[in-house]
């Protein structure tokens, strides 16, 4: 049985509607002046801090913790105040879903695996009134490659449930290859949803155990084994 299902947020829990893009862009251009090193960028299944990586590299601002600090401060304020203005929502079946999984005879832990840093996953979350339906996990500050959060967020799960979890015991929810790809990394199974911006076509070639259109499309029951 599953014991801990963690979930990607952008493109599977919700849509910002280009606030976290816009966020992004305007900090970099408030605190560093850079004003045409994001257009670029493939935003989709990245890490904040990857991805805050890439566009220091490419300007030449050194990468240190200090940048990345000022860019995070000043990118979570600008993002609390693009969702105020953006057009933003959760997609189809999130809400039923995550009240199934609560309502299951042994409900597993719900976390987050997302490439988001934990307080703009929170930001985001408590935007669209999610942020509490969620326990644990590993965000974009604890690592920058995915496969290592993902780790990350099945060890935490593992510490908050009291018990090793094996592979299969995980079960990752998300809309894009590097989705899939770091739930087998722990040997999860994986739930891939054609919300984001990853066509069904790519998803399938991953062969997920599950592909739906949203969440809408599978009972929390199935998934959980329950």
């Amino acid at each position: 049985m599953v014991r801990l299902i963690l979930f990607d947020i952008d493109g599977t829990l919700i849509r910002s509607g280009g606030a976290g893009v816009q966020a992004f862009a305007r900090a970099f251009a408030a605190e560093f002046g850079i004003v045409d090193g994001v257009e670029r960028l493939i935003f989709a299944g990245r890490t904040d801090s990857g991805l805050a990586r890439e566009v220091f590299e490419a300007q030449g601002v050194p990468a240190t913790p200090e940048n990345f600090q000022r860019f995070y401060d000043r990118y979570m304020f600008l993002l609390a105040e693009r969702l105020n203005h953006t057009r933003g929502s959760v997609l189809p079946g999130v809400r039923d879903f995550l009240h199934q999984l609560e309502t299951l005879p042994r409900p597993p832990l719900i976390g987050l695996l997302t490439g988001n840093i934990r307080l703009g996953a929170e930001i985001k979350l408590r935007h669209f009134g999610l942020w509490g339906k969620f326990h644990t996990g590993g965000f974009g500050d604890d690592h920058e490659d995915r496969n290592q959060i993902a780790a990350i967020a099945r060890d935490r799960g593992s510490r908050v449930l009291g018990e090793k979890l094996r592979g299969e015991q995980t079960v990752v929810v998300g809309d894009t290859p590097h989705d899939v790809r770091c739930g087998r990394a722990i040997g999860a199974k994986v739930l891939a949803v054609a919300t984001g911006g990853s066509k069904h076509k790519e998803l399938a070639a991953q062969r997920p155990d599950w592909l739906v259109a949203d969440l809408r499309g599978l009972p929390a029951a199935v998934v959980c084994g329950a």
